[in-house]
């Protein structure tokens, strides 16, 4: 009995070690449960760019060039995964042709409704720098993007080929205002401003009260403009970008971002800090936070009827109140303006449900 303990013994590890060898051998593992998925709208994204479509669509493009959509349910659909370049901006011609711009001159065009996206070939490039940080467009294919070491760079086929308006130079454009008449007036780093009123074929200095960077430019007419950039500078025109005034404000925040909302009548903005702006027709100024507790950074604003988008560090609806950020507790149909699921019963049930997952 003893001899056979001991020999049970000895051969007992190599039973288990052949035992192990075959199960990784032969044993293929199966998956257990559901694979999961992360969301679309991370907090780690950030978003620069957002464009208004028709039929309740926004598209955001930002983080590791992701474009997303959010329809009128407030429902958010990944369009483009991602690319190794961030995207700045995004504009929209129709319901077909559309274009994103960014990092290291990345050209991104869509001719399908946003169902896919090209990356454009053969994009004019410097050899020091070549961000591309905003695209406005024209009617018939007409676009310009702004960007570093000069980039003025102008499309008139829907984004497919893209050529320099200006000579490369050390000044980076922020943003450019396409007027009628093939007028356009560009604005950047230190205070510069330059206007061609021939289609970029020849371009003139406007001289300003500041040398701080100008982020951004938005005309109401040809005559009445506004340009705001660092320090919580604001620049008015009423002659077309020829001459400039600057107006006074108490809010030193960076401001990003201007654009005319026509609902309300007024210049609105975005900046640092939570900051917002507004500019009345006459010059005066409003200003404030969008929440006392939300001090992020926005670089767009974006009327779409009576709400104002903010986009940057985080992406969200504003009604001149209330801000309402996409984030982990946000309700698609609270934020969208539609009403919420009242019964209790139900919401209760949902509960369960996910917690039996």
């Amino acid at each position: 009995m003893k001899r056979l303990i001991r020999v049970i013994l000895a051969v007992t590890p190599w039973l288990i070690i052949a035992g192990l060898l075959w199960a990784g051998l032969f044993i293929k593992p199966q998956p257990v449960g559901q694979t999961v998925q992360p969301p679309v709208l991370e907090q780690r994204d950030y978003y620069y760019g957002l464009a208004v479509l028709p039929g309740q669509k926004r598209w955001l493009a930002g983080s590791n060039g992701k474009i997303i959509q959010i329809d009128g349910e407030g429902r958010i659909t990944l369009l483009a995964p991602g690319h190794k370049q961030t995207l700045q901006d995004i504009a929209v011609w129709d319901e077909t042709q559309s274009v994103a711009v960014g990092n290291e001159g990345i050209i991104l065009r869509s001719a399908d409704g946003g169902k896919s996206w090209q990356e454009v070939p053969d994009v004019p490039k410097s050899e020091i720098a070549n961000k591309l940080n905003r695209v406005r467009l024209g009617p018939n294919g007409l676009a310009i993007a702004t960007g570093e070491m000069g980039a003025l760079l102008e499309t008139t086929d829907y984004g497919q080929h893209w050529r320099r308006l200006r000579p490369e130079e050390d000044q980076a454009w922020n943003d450019v205002a396409l007027l009628a008449d093939g007028k356009l007036l560009a604005v950047g780093e230190f205070g510069h401003i330059a206007i061609s009123h021939d289609g970029g074929a020849t371009w003139a200095d406007s001289k300003t009260p500041v040398e701080v960077s100008l982020m951004s430019v938005a005309f109401r007419d040809p005559k009445n403009g506004l340009a705001v950039g660092l320090e919580g500078t604001v620049l008015l025109t009423a002659d077309g970008g020829e001459s400039w005034t600057q107006l006074e404000t108490t809010a030193r925040e960076h401001l990003y971002d201007i654009t005319w909302d026509a609902a309300h009548n007024h210049w609105i903005g975005a900046g640092s800090l939570g900051r917002w702006l507004t500019v009345a027709t006459d010059g005066q100024i409003a200003s404030g936070r969008l929440d006392a507790q939300d001090l992020t950074w926005h670089v767009r604003a974006v009327p779409e009827g009576d709400i104002v988008w903010f986009v940057g560090a985080n992406v969200g609806r504003w009604d001149g109140k209330t801000w309402s950020p996409l984030g982990e507790s946000w309700q698609p149909r609270a934020l969208m303006g539609l009403p919420v699921n009242a019964d209790k019963n139900s919401d209760k049930k949902n509960e369960q449900a996910e917690a039996k997952k």
